[in-house]
């Protein structure tokens, strides 16, 4: 629906444009004028739409698990080494 009316929008306005442009002259500047305000008018209708507006999420809850952070001894095929793994019950 926005689609059809914004082409609808651009059609009128370059019709508008192109209606105006053959009575226009070098001097006459009214007619350039015309074109200029259909264009204004036709963008500032194809414009109109509401600003967004932002929507804060909803709260959400995690029971966390009761984790905690221990030294685990391991062989790496060279030798005993130490690393810090999380444990979670």
């Amino acid at each position: 629906m926005k689609k059809t009316l914004a082409a609808l929008v651009a059609v009128t306005t370059i019709a508008s444009s192109l209606a105006v442009a053959p009575a226009a002259k070098a001097g006459d500047g009214g007619a350039i004028a015309a074109g200029v305000a259909g264009g204004l008018l036709g963008g500032a209708i194809a414009g109109a739409r509401p600003a967004p507006v932002y929507v804060a999420p909803a709260p959400v809850y995690v029971e966390e698990a009761p984790c905690r952070w221990v030294r685990e001894r391991f062989w790496d095929g060279y030798g005993w080494r130490f690393r810090r793994i999380q444990v979670c019950d």
